[in-house]
């Protein structure tokens, strides 16, 4: 400080303008001291409330289960002071897309063929056992319509016992089916919109709204069904996506990349279908022209499910155009 005030006496300035200059040089110092102690790039005025994402990604291609470790690792550190129930035993929502494992699903269902030449949807279907069982027959009938043959309705299994109990009082039905490829489509890309076009047809045959048009809880929600990924998700805090989903602990579980959401929820009640990922996107933060962007598309015959979040509905949209 000796040093900046003999500069200051040094110049013909007037008394208001150096003690500014020197209030200036004080809270520089102060600001350089407090970055010599910290020693990081960290900055508490950064601050903010969001949700939490985080990705893996295997630049030379090579699935692994350590990709899927990773990715869960990044996800457990994810916690939200607010991003759960006030007991703390509920969380806003966590989950992970990954690639579909080869490996792994052709030993849980033998009828599977070669990689990409099926597709796995992961179904979220009501708790009560007279309408899962409906459910599932009307998607087998939307099957039969689109030509498609299901091979095969898989039990996910899971650890229910992990959860809070806002958590498992509203918990669905969790499945997997698997899909097999027409001879007549080709991998990849053109076999998905055969599965676009077959949840979409499921979708539509159900009521979207309750009698006051608000979103029903307990209505079938298709996490993911495709021939690429999966998603795995749910009313979580972040360390119970790892326990609660047996199939995440295999080590025959592989992918090259993988995206994980730990959600703080703020502008709608967290459920089991709000959680991220999405079936494309995981989305931080809220869309304030969300009402004008989904009217454009409803406009232009887009399929948006309006009932849904504003990242659900964003993720509608991304769905339509690819």
């Amino acid at each position: 400080m000796s040093t900046a005030f003999f500069c200051f006496n040094n110049l013909k300035v007037g008394k208001g303008a150096a003690c500014t200059a020197i209030l200036l040089c004080v809270r520089l110092f102060a600001f350089l001291e407090q970055e010599m102690k910290m020693k990081t790039l960290y900055e508490p005025t950064f601050e903010h409330d969001n949700c939490g994402i985080g990705a893996v990604v295997s630049i030379d291609g090579i699935k692994s289960h350590k990709v899927v470790e990773n990715a869960l690792a990044i996800v457990e550190k994810l916690e939200h002071r607010a991003g759960k129930d006030a007991s703390g035993e509920t969380g806003d929502g966590v989950g992970i897309l990954l690639q579909i494992s080869h490996k792994f699903f052709s030993q849980v269902c033998k009828k599977l063929g070669d990689e990409r030449d099926y597709g796995i949807g992961m179904f979220f279907f009501p708790s009560d056992e007279n309408a899962c069982k409906s459910e599932m027959q009307r998607f087998e009938k939307c099957c039969k319509e689109a030509k498609l043959s299901l091979l095969e309705w898989r039990c996910v299994p899971v650890n229910a016992d992990v959860l809070g109990k806002k958590a498992r009082d509203c918990m669905p039905k969790i499945y997997q089916a698997f899909i097999a490829r027409p001879e007549s489509v080709e991998r990849g890309l053109e076999f998905d919109k055969k599965l676009y076009a077959l949840r979409l047809a499921f979708e539509k045959g159900a009521g979207k709204t309750d009698s006051e048009g608000s979103a029903k809880q307990d209505k079938t929600y298709v996490c993911s069904l495709s021939s690429r990924t999966v998603v795995y998700k749910g009313m979580f805090l972040v360390q119970q996506l790892r326990t609660f989903y047996s199939d995440l602990q295999s080590d025959d579980f592989e992918s090259c990349l993988a995206l994980v959401h730990s959600r703080f929820s703020t502008n709608t009640n967290p459920s089991w279908q709000r959680a991220h990922p999405n079936r494309f996107i995981a989305h931080n933060g809220e869309i304030n022209t969300i009402r004008g962007n989904v009217d454009r598309m409803i406009a232009r015959n887009g399929e948006v499910d309006t009932t849904g979040s504003d990242s659900a509905m964003l993720d509608n949209t991304l769905e339509y155009f690819v």
